[in-house]
């Protein structure tokens, strides 16, 4: 390769997670390309965007320290400060409150689609070279970096190249590295409802035998839904007309919210867990849902993600104060281990509240309805189980 033409990092995802890297390796003084098959449509505050993210302390940290932050929570993230969980089949309810923990708020609910348009909007300014639209057909590479052959026919090389591009991963594939995958056999409904009782700033989330029904705040008594269901299931109530699913979806929440009235168009997503083989093959890293797709009920998806970006842009600077080489091989594998190790323990922790909770046989019932009741009783457990999701 040609070190004269040679990028230090090319990054093929421009979501969420593959912006953020962009503008953390950037941050850097790194020279980085992204790549994107489409560039993202504008954000518009008139029609939200049905996914929604329970944004965490250190994701917001990472987006603040590229400039993105604090524009994002002016325009419209909304601040949870509680966030309340009970079992369906009775027993305690668990209760994390900012004000018991020293904190303002718990985290943020946001949009994705404003994520990513506020991103995108500081990526020339960061320097980064962006190529939207445009796909990866071909990957080379040897010891000291890799060579992308886009759809145009246009080459990049680069010392390292980032797959960002989601589960479908193309660069993940072309890495030789594969996926473990089990489907939950379930769908995510999601969307927005207005409630006749105030959400008082709080995550609520019912476990039912069916999967977990989570009411996030996004503003004056309006909640974003995110509803797991069996797949046959989500579909009907995906269909059923505005007066049935509210009262299907008023029936599932308990009443807790009161009446709740759909407002936006429904939609259903599959759910499964995937994790890749490996995040690191030769000079290729994978992040974020190309690397790890997790069960939605603990909101840490996108987080999971951010935080592979957090742990790499360490990893960068640690580097750089050392005089050392941030792309030497073994400090990649380093990142790699840690990143895969916690991605993995949190998929199968989600996935194991899911199974135990989604569940009416009696022992796991007469379990579980303890549960719940244990950790809201001991306020160091309850602290620590809050510190770990929120990244604290």
């Amino acid at each position: 390769m040609s070190r004269r033409e040679r990028r230090d990092v090319v990054i093929v995802g421009g979501g969420v997670v593959g912006a953020a890297c962009a503008l953390a390796l950037a941050a850097q003084d790194l020279d980085v390309v992204l790549v994107e098959a489409r560039a993202p449509a504008a954000w518009s505050a008139a029609s939200p965007d049905l996914r929604v993210y329970a944004f965490a302390h250190d994701s917001a940290r990472l987006l603040r320290s590229v400039g993105a932050w604090d524009d994002i929570r002016a325009t419209r993230a909304h601040p949870y400060r509680r966030m309340q969980v009970w079992d369906a089949g009775g027993g305690s309810e668990l209760v994390f409150d900012a004000d018991q923990l020293g904190m303002r708020e718990l985290g943020w609910i946001v949009e994705h689609a404003l994520l990513v348009d506020r991103l995108w909007a500081r990526l020339a300014a960061a320097g980064v070279d962006v190529r939207a639209p445009a796909q990866v057909e071909a990957l080379e590479q040897d010891g000291d970096g890799v060579t992308l052959r886009l759809d145009a026919g246009s080459r990049i090389e680069a010392r390292l190249a980032i797959a960002a591009d989601g589960a479908a991963s193309t660069l993940r594939t072309l890495a030789g590295i594969g996926t473990r995958a089990h489907d939950y056999a379930q769908a995510g409904v999601v969307g927005y409802v207005d409630s006749t009782e105030p959400h008082r700033d709080t995550a609520w989330q019912r476990f039912l035998p069916t999967g977990p029904l989570a009411l996030l705040p996004v503003g004056q008594g309006r909640s974003s839904i995110v509803w797991t269901l069996p797949a046959d299931e989500a579909t009907r109530m995906r269909e059923l007309d505005d007066a049935a699913f509210s009262d299907a979806l008023t029936r599932a929440s308990g009443g807790r919210l009161g009446t709740l009235t759909p407002v936006s168009p429904r939609a259903a997503f599959p759910l499964r867990r995937q994790l890749a083989d490996a995040q690191l093959q030769g000079r290729v890293l994978v992040i974020g849902d190309a690397a790890h797709v997790v069960h939605p009920l603990a909101g840490q998806g996108v987080n999971l993600g951010l935080r592979d970006v957090i742990g790499l842009a360490d990893s960068v600077a640690d580097a750089r104060r050392r005089g050392a080489r941030w792309d030497a091989p073994q400090r990649l594998a380093r990142w790699a281990r840690t990143r895969r190790s916690e991605s993995a323990v949190a998929a199968h922790a989600f996935e194991s509240i899911n199974r135990a909770y989604s569940n009416e046989s009696l022992l796991p019932v007469l379990l579980r309805s303890h549960a719940l009741g244990i950790a809201q009783a001991v306020p160091p457990l309850r602290n620590l189980l809050w510190k770990r999701a929120a990244g604290l």
